[in-house]
């Protein structure tokens, strides 16, 4: 469900997650970073996964991932079971954000999100100049057979937030390959440069 052009944001994610904590990663797809933060940081690492491609590869990896649905499955794990859980690159494929983004917050202690950010200035300007629907590196497909079907921006995810009353411990701006905008820039510069966003979440 995912979009994979440079997955650069899981350096991001990777770096949040403290050495033993226990992770819930949330359309893991094949792995890749579960995979990694069990290696690198020792975790207690669990998955889910919609696609059957993707939970075979994870399993085949040695990774405890099972086949779930990030709007329906969630509801079914215990009030803060997790240290962190974790939704890269999956939030705007699913059908009611919202409460996907509840969940993971009553789920874990922490939530650690990442998302596309579809108000860069290059989706806006190609927008505007070619009145079509954008392909970029960091959003690959045509509007017909794109997984995504809510496009938010990084002030829209704040909005968001303010909404379910989510308190944003760390937030990194991504743009290029991987260059981080400045912690000091103003969130209209971060809605417009930053091409991918991670932010970390906690509730009050």
């Amino acid at each position: 469900m995912r979009a994979d052009p440079e997955r650069v944001d899981l350096d991001v994610v990777a770096h949040f997650v403290t050495p033993g904590a226990r992770v819930l990663d949330v359309g893991c797809g094949d792995g890749e970073l579960l995979h990694r933060l069990e290696t690198e940081k020792q975790v207690d690492g669990r998955g889910i996964e919609l696609s059957q491609k993707g939970v075979n590869l994870a399993v085949a990896r040695g990774l405890s991932v099972v086949q779930g649905d990030a709007d329906h499955d969630l509801e079914t794990y215990p009030d803060q079971s997790f240290d962190f859980a974790i939704l890269s690159q999956t939030l705007q494929a699913t059908y009611n954000p919202r409460i996907v983004l509840e969940h993971l917050l009553r789920i874990g202690r922490k939530a650690i999100v990442s998302f596309p950010n579809f108000g860069h200035w290059r989706i806006r300007a190609k927008l505007l100049l070619n009145g079509r629907m954008p392909i970029t590196e960091n959003l690959p497909y045509s509007w017909y057979d794109t997984p995504n079907i809510h496009f938010c921006t990084i002030y829209d995810f704040l909005t968001l937030t303010d909404e379910i009353d989510a308190r944003i411990e760390a937030a990194v701006a991504l743009y290029g390959r991987g260059h981080r905008l400045s912690e000091k820039a103003p969130w209209p510069l971060w809605n417009v440069i930053g091409e991918q966003a991670v932010f970390v979440l906690s509730t009050r």
